[in-house]
């Protein structure tokens, strides 16, 4: 509705006009500071660059007073500083400024002189009504338009009068730019509390042959102008068959004060088409306070299938307690998404008063809306246990089952033995369905208790007294769910038993274990003999914790020595080595340069020696000396030519390497990606390779590197 006349004012204007004063009055006693003014406008005076004369410009927009003008002026016919002179002078209180504005409308033209009327239009200068007036008929469209925006913007009586001439004579753009100054000029008018005048103006466009948006946009206006008396405007154009006029019926009636309005909208959606009808049950729910609740759920009952599921919808914002019988039958109806619906707002109608009778129903309920009403108790975690436990007994299994789910919704600590003896001792074990509810009930309840360990702790008694090993092993996997110091003792036994199934669950779940507390259970284990087969995955669920948990660095060496001292093959090894790697201390490299004794892990715990110690530099350590020990030193590395890419396309990274290359044949980078590094992928979806020609110590090597392997260069023959 406001086009942008002038973009080098932009932001700029918005934020000197908040620093100015709130109305243009004759006060220069701006706060401004007089020394800052003068340097400001010796500036402007001098031969400084345009660059440095727009700064100050807009410097003056909070610096300037009375004092500025003239300079400023000076600046409107410049093509390069016309508009950051005008952020000063927009900005810079008192009449001074305006008329400076006007003076220079008559030596100017084109989009200089659109410019100076734009910011003739932000000051709002009455006075300036007579000269905008005069433009309106220029013959140059761009200047014709901007006085009628401007004059928009004064947005008195005195200036509607000319807009209003010329609405009907204008043409092309201009009449479009005329049509907007009106609607400016009648929005003013009835902010100021001239309704009436702003009603005719905005009348006077919608009546005329003007682009369709400037219509729209009066009638809007028209309608808001008139107060209560615009809901007749509202519902002609609601029952309009233009699609943009009844959209925009839809939009103010969102905004309309008052509940006639909702009243008219209940009428509407009566005699309203399907298509009409569905999108005026959603703008009545976007009325919630004064919503006519009764329409929608009448809405939501009856009619074609698009408006009851818009009102069913609706309904989940602003239905009550009233609406639950229509939404119950709904809900078993078997059109699936008029029932689906009707399910979730059941789900999220509000109010305590809807909990309380969904429960009063549940004893009376019959066939479908049995199950149903039990579905809503889980989804809305109504406190209903002794219902809930009465339908466990219940003789078809989808009201066991639907009782099930809601009671892992809404069962306390207190009852949790109920769901325990579900899993435990199942009503119906020839259900294996029922059964898997069970456990999934089970779960979901032990999830969310408050005291996890009291929640452990009556999951351990049932591992402990049930001898089904498919029972040990679900709850185990609840156990593992809930965590905390209980459930891992448990999980920890369990891993110790003859019972391959409970090994194999155990040993998996604490790999697994979000808590570093596991880290001793899993050592123990992976120095367990009669776990043989289980070692290697508790010992690696070990190194886990020491990667990816946050501990002290002692801690953490401390594992990676234990690690070392367990692992039985290299590849747990190795896996510790990428450990070390990654969190570099003195003793992290002490244990690398250790392990590149070890034959099998020579060439990797040599990378990680290397990589450790290029991380190291620099960081007060004695380098050289520690590895001296590794029988490493320094050396003078030189990167010849590097390339990365696969077969004909090869991309030059020599001088990314060569920028990365130190005193050890070690390339490292902030990320372990190839292709970051080297400022992206040369070829997508396709393997690529490193190659580097280099010298140490002026010997010459060549090597190829798979993508994003570490870059340990080897020692040249």
């Amino acid at each position: 509705m406001f086009p942008i006349r002038d973009l080098a004012r932009s932001i700029l204007c918005a934020v000197c006009l908040l620093a100015s004063s709130a109305s243009f009055a004759a006060d220069t006693t701006f706060g401004v500071s007089p020394e800052k003014e003068k340097a400001l406008i010796a500036i402007l005076r001098s031969d400084a660059p345009a660059a440095e004369k727009a700064l100050a410009c807009k410097q003056l927009a909070v610096d300037g007073s009375s004092a500025s003008v003239a300079d400023l002026g000076k600046l409107l016919p410049n093509i390069q500083l016309s508009s950051w002179a005008r952020i000063a002078l927009e900005a810079i209180p008192g009449s001074e400024s305006v008329d400076e504005l006007r003076r220079a409308c008559a030596s100017l033209s084109g989009k200089l002189l659109v410019g100076t009327l734009n910011s003739i239009g932000v000051r709002r200068d009455a006075a300036s009504i007579e000269i905008l007036t005069k433009y309106l008929q220029d013959k140059d469209p761009e200047v014709a338009s901007a006085a009628a925006v401007a004059l928009g913007r004064i947005g008195t009586q005195a200036a509607a009068k000319p807009l209003r001439q010329s609405l009907s004579s204008a043409q092309g753009a201009v009449r479009s730019s005329v049509a907007e100054g009106c609607i400016l000029c009648a929005e003013r008018l009835h902010a100021d509390g001239k309704s009436a005048e702003a009603a005719e103006l905005y009348d006077a466009v919608r009546t005329s042959e003007v682009p369709k948006q400037r219509v729209l946009e009066a009638t809007r206006g028209a309608i808001l102008a008139r107060q209560q008396a615009g809901l007749k405007l509202l519902g002609e154009i609601l029952q309009s068959s233009d699609k943009k006029l009844f959209q925009l019926a839809l939009t103010v009636s969102r905004e309309f004060p008052g509940t006639e309005i909702d009243t008219l909208l209940a009428a509407e959606l009566n005699r309203a088409n399907a298509e009409k009808a569905a999108l005026i049950v959603c703008a009545m729910a976007d009325r919630p306070k004064t919503v006519i609740v009764s329409a929608v759920l009448k809405a939501a009952e009856q009619g074609p299938p698009t408006v009851r599921l818009a009102a069913i919808t609706a309904l989940g914002r602003v239905g009550d307690a009233s609406c639950l019988s229509v939404l119950l039958a709904t809900a078993i109806e078997p059109d699936t998404s008029l029932s689906q619906a009707a399910k979730g707002t059941l789900a999220d109608l509000s109010g305590e008063k809807v909990n309380a009778q969904i429960v009063s129903l549940l004893p009376q309920a019959k066939a479908g809306a049995y199950p149903l009403l039990i579905e809503i108790i889980g989804q809305r975690r109504i406190e209903a246990t002794p219902a809930l436990l009465k339908a466990l007994k219940h003789s078809e299994k989808a009201v066991r089952s639907a009782a099930l789910v809601a009671l892992g919704e809404t069962v306390t600590l207190k009852d949790l033995p109920v769901l325990i003896s579900q899993v435990v001792s199942p009503t119906d074990t020839s259900n294996p369905e029922e059964t898997l509810v069970a456990h999934g009930a089970l779960k979901a309840a032990s999830v969310r208790m408050p005291d996890r360990e009291a929640c452990a702790a009556l999951l351990a008694q049932a591992v402990e007294k049930t001898s089904s090993i498919p029972t040990k092993v679900t709850l185990l996997e609840i156990l593992g769910a809930v965590g905390g110091t209980k459930a891992l003792a448990t999980i920890g036994l369990a891993a110790k038993t003859a019972e391959p199934k409970l090994q194999d669950t155990s040993t998996r779940l604490l790999g697994e274990w979000m808590t570093q507390d596991a880290a001793p259970v899993l050592l123990d284990l992976a120095h367990s003999t009669d776990l043989a087969q289980y070692q290697v995955r508790a010992l690696r669920g070990y190194i886990r914790i020491a990667r990816q948990f946050v501990l002290p660095e002692a801690e953490r060496n401390e594992m990676c020595r234990k690690a070392f001292e367990a692992s039985r093959q290299p590849a747990e090894k190795k896996m510790v080595l990428e450990v070390l790697k990654r969190y570099p201390s003195s003793e992290s490299l002490a244990l690398s340069i250790a392990a590149m004794k070890i034959p099998e892990l020579k060439e990797d715990a040599t990378a990680a020696t290397l990589a450790i110690a290029q991380k190291l530099d620099g960081k007060g350590l004695d380098l050289k000396a520690l590895l001296a020990t590794a029988g490493l030193d320094h050396v003078k590395l030189e990167i010849v030519k590097a390339e990365y890419g696969a077969g004909a396309t090869q991309k030059d990274v020599t001088s990314i390497l060569q920028k990365q290359a130190g005193n050890l044949p070690l390339i490292t980078f902030a990320s372990a990606s190839y292709n970051t590094n080297f400022g992206g992928d040369p070829i997508p979806g396709s393997v690529k390779q490193l190659k580097i020609v280099y010298r140490i110590n002026g010997k010459t090597g060549e090597a190829s590197f798979a993508e994003d392997a570490t870059i340990v260069l080897p020692m040249p023959k």
